[in-house]
């Protein structure tokens, strides 16, 4: 490694002078000593007359390679023994390197504390061949330093997280005022112009702006933020009760500001500002634990950001609660109590397929059952239940998670989404081998997941052999229990629970279709969705129209919201 490095405390071989054979014989001696990276003598000779080989010669070495930076890190690994981490986590036992060494050395440099075993500092970092830097690390932090080696993006992320955890800027939004024109306006006269995207993220009048917004959308039941920037103004619109509504719309110039602030939150590069990033963070507001999933594309006008909002707390994980009747409950959880086979959810996005699937999995007994997820995301925790995360970066996909919990004795298993040809016949293969399947597929009603299973590509016999239901819903906005779903008090004020929209909340309709020997005669021969919905009446099978006529006369919602969803 030593001959590797720039000289710093030690003293230098004299270099001969160019232009004979002397130095030639020079450089072709020195260049086998890089190994694997494969550096000639005549790349050696140029290295030196190239400006910043001094200050950044790991930069200048690449340049010269002309390869991927990633893959010369690991043949440098190989050449020196220093570990390569492409993705480090960074570890709270590293508080003390970003709270001794300045946020400047740290960023000139490209070092990252990353973890400590008390004795030793371990940094990665993106710049190598430079050991007077590490002596000086470990002049600052008292302590021996490990490197190792990661990526320029990684080990600046890395950076940013450690000073903002040490500043504590991303941790709890307690009673701020709601936001209104005159606190955006504060907020866009406190904001200065600034170059630096993490300096502009961490000014006071941005934190308070994106936690006043955070703020009012859970104030106002928003299940997303949509930050949408256009020609001449930024527009904030909240989902609420699944319709977009506008809030507020701040000046087009406070667009990279709040941007940061959200990447530097849900730690995502805030220089990337030219391709699709997604993130996530948590926050809290009082007692309340709010998980955040953030996404942002560029477009034509700058970043285009939408905020998931998972309040922990909210969760209804209730059939009641949800708007099942007690006739389809009973059906529901007699199926659940099957030892094998498949029951499906199927709907649209966001039409609370997932949140029917744990409500029923609330009702199997977790003492005797070992239950066990694959999800995309892990939205909310269950006690006594197992819950694996997708992450395709690192090769979990529902295929691969699914095929590794089937190594996990599970008796009961839910799939997120059944999405492809290999997570269906693995979610067939598993009911057949002794599993009850739990999973949501996406079709427009119950009876038309057969033929999208077959599109998919699995056998009508397996499917037969398989499938015990399939229960489709629609989520439908309820009534406001204050107003009468009139929007306004009987003063004539506009209703606040509701805001004056007359709903507050939402139930789903349903429609649940068991596999009964005359369907799966007809499933066999591959008939097409018409053929199976006129057989499935026949056999007492109810589209979810009824179940939605049942709740209008019961009052929780009106004709004009089921005509909206349904017609």
């Amino acid at each position: 490694m030593r001959k590797l490095l720039p000289a710093s405390k030690r003293a230098a071989p004299a270099t001969p002078q160019p232009g004979g054979a002397i130095e030639k014989a020079h450089w072709n001696r020195i260049a086998p000593l890089f190994g694997p990276l494969r550096v000639s003598a005549d790349q050696l000779r140029q290295f030196r007359t190239i400006e910043g080989s001094d200050t950044e010669p790991w930069d200048v070495l690449l340049s010269l390679l002309a390869i991927d930076e990633h893959h010369a890190l690991e043949l440098l690994a190989q050449r020196t023994g220093l570990a390569y981490i492409a993705e480090p986590r960074l570890s709270e036992s590293a508080s003390r390197y970003y709270e001794t060494v300045p946020p400047e050395v740290a960023r000139t440099h490209l070092c990252a504390g990353v973890e400590s075993d008390g004795v030793t500092m371990t940094v990665a970092t993106a710049q190598p061949m430079q050991p007077a830097v590490v002596n000086m690390l470990e002049e600052m932090l008292d302590a021996p330093v490990r490197l190792v080696l990661s990526p320029r993006a990684t080990v600046a992320n890395l950076v940013n997280r450690g000073y903002e955890k040490r500043q504590d800027l991303v941790t709890e939004i307690i009673e701020e005022m709601p936001l209104d024109e005159r606190a955006i306006a504060s907020a866009a006269a406190g904001v200065g112009q600034s170059n630096d995207l993490l300096q502009l993220a961490r000014q006071t009048p941005v934190i308070r702006l994106v936690n006043m917004i955070l703020f009012e959308a859970l104030r106002r039941r928003a299940s997303d933020v949509h930050i949408h920037p256009q020609e001449n103004r930024l527009l904030i619109r909240f989902r609420v009760d699944g319709l977009l509504v506008d809030a507020f719309s701040p000046p087009i110039s406070l667009a990279p500001a709040i941007s940061s602030r959200l990447k530097v939150m849900t730690e995502l590069d805030i220089a990337n500002r030219h391709s699709p990033q997604d993130g996530h963070t948590t926050v809290r507001i009082g007692s309340r634990k709010i998980d955040i999933r953030f996404s942002c594309i560029p477009t034509v006008f700058g970043e285009r950001l939408v905020l998931r909002l998972l309040d922990q707390s909210s969760v209804q994980l209730s059939l009641d609660q949800i708007g099942m009747s007690k006739r389809m409950q009973g059906q529901l959880l007699d199926l659940v109590d099957h030892p094998t086979g498949i029951i499906l959810v199927t709907g649209p996005t966001g039409s609370g397929k997932t949140t029917t699937l744990y409500a029923a999995l609330q009702r199997v007994d977790r003492n005797t059952r070992n239950v066990m997820t694959i999800e995309d995301p892990v939205e909310y925790h269950l006690d006594g239940i197992s819950q694996m995360q997708v992450n395709p970066k690192r090769g979990v996909t529902f295929a691969t998670g699914l095929r590794a919990l089937l190594r996990q004795d599970p008796d009961v298993i839910l799939v997120g989404e059944i999405r492809d040809q290999e997570t269906a016949q693995l979610a067939v293969q598993a009911s057949l081998t002794g599993h009850l399947v739990l999973a949501t597929l996406h079709t427009n009603d119950a009876p038309s997941a057969i033929t999208r299973l077959v599109d998919i590509g699995i056998e009508p016999y397996l499917i037969t052999s398989s499938l015990l239901a399939v229960l489709a819903q629609r989520l439908v906005r309820r009534k406001c229990a204050v107003c009468g779903g009139t929007g306004r008090l009987e003063d004539g004020a506009r209703c606040d629970p509701c805001w004056g929209s007359g709903y507050k909340g939402r139930l789903a309709v349903y429609e649940l279709m068991q596999m009964t020997d005359p369907l799966r005669v007809l499933t066999n021969k591959s008939a097409d969705a018409v053929e199976l919905v006129a057989l499935a009446k026949d056999e007492g099978f109810q589209d979810m129209r009824v179940d939605a006529a049942e709740k209008i006369a019961a009052g929780l919602t009106d004709e004009a919201e089921v005509f909206r969803v349904l017609h």
